[in-house]
């Protein structure tokens, strides 16, 4: 995992465990039954200066991600190349010094 997804990890582990557990457990209703912990994990990681640059700088990549979880809400395996695609634009992402 690049240095930034780290971060997040370390600092909003808690969330993005609760928000994937969810979404695992309910393939056919997760965008409704997991949208607090989303929030929730959207809240953390709004915190943190890494996060907000991997949001800005990947914002069409991960935007696209979310649209085929929408499109595939039972079939989330369909979006692997979006999700590879998001994190290959967040692995690249550097926190300025």
């Amino acid at each position: 995992m690049a240095a930034a997804l780290e971060v997040a990890a370390r600092y909003c582990g808690r969330e993005m465990d609760l928000y994937g557990q969810c979404v695992a457990a309910r393939p056919a209703s997760w965008q409704q039954d997991c949208s607090d912990l989303r929030r929730d994990m959207a809240r953390c990681a709004a915190a943190h200066p890494i996060v907000r640059k991997i949001r800005h700088e990947c914002a069409e990549s991960f935007t696209a991600f979310e649209q085929c979880l929408a499109e595939n809400q039972a079939a989330v395996v369909n979006c692997t190349e979006h999700v590879n695609q998001f994190l290959l634009c967040a692995e690249q992402v550097k926190l300025a010094t």
